[in-house]
């Protein structure tokens, strides 16, 4: 299957993940940085959340285009096997469903988040679409995480991260099964904040950042 992903020289790409950890390092001590106690990152099984950051770049108009995409919610409700059982159905039929197409054939741009078209979309697309289907089926919009990533080969990709009462699972284009994130193999970078999904913050762990996992 596709990565959906833009290759980058390895000497850039090692370069730019030790400037953003540094980054979060030096924003961890300033006001911008996130009360991880009120925040609930760090928990076990669950992304860290760093400083606030600004959203990727194909996904700035995201909550003027879909004003669910960062909507807020409670997720007082327990995530149950039931949830979880739909959780996986809806990803397997996402993956099967939509055929993969670059925002380059599809918009001529290099980076444009939004829904899947007839035509299919990419791995934005697909976790987009996930969410809105997770929330029409009952989920809490701030269990539902668009996540940006480094995959195994070291490419670009994003994810849908659902945050369960104990853990952070994956729901991923290019695998059926839905897995912690930390058994994904990924490195991730940023996601949406779970109690402001309109805005993001900088998780740098797992994969190429084994040691700032938490």
């Amino acid at each position: 299957m596709p990565s959906c992903a833009r290759k980058e020289h390895v000497m850039r790409l090692v370069k730019a993940i030790a400037a953003t950890a540094l980054a979060f390092v030096c924003a961890a001590s300033s006001a911008l940085a996130l009360d991880a106690t009120r925040s609930g990152g760090g928990a076990a099984g669950l992304l860290p959340l760093r400083a606030v950051v600004s959203a990727p770049g194909g996904a700035a108009d995201l909550c003027a285009k879909y004003s669910w995409a960062c909507a807020a919610g409670t997720s007082a409700a327990s995530f149950g096997a039931d949830q979880m059982e739909m959780a996986v159905r809806i990803n397997r039929a996402a993956n099967a469903r939509i055929r993969p197409v670059a925002d380059l054939v599809q918009y001529h741009a290099a980076e444009n988040w939004a829904m899947p078209t007839a035509r299919g979309g990419d791995c934005e697309d697909y976790a987009l679409y996930k969410k809105a289907k997770l929330i029409e089926a009952g989920v809490s919009p701030d269990r539902l995480l668009l996540a940006t990533v480094l995959d195994r080969k070291g490419d670009s990709h994003a994810v849908l991260v659902l945050r369960t009462d104990t853990a952070d699972l994956v729901l991923d284009n290019l695998r059926g099964a839905v897995k912690p994130w930390d058994e994904t193999g990924y490195t991730f970078l940023r996601m949406q904040d779970p109690r402001n999904p309109a805005r993001w913050v900088a998780t740098m762990a797992g994969g190429m950042l084994p040691g700032v996992s938490s």
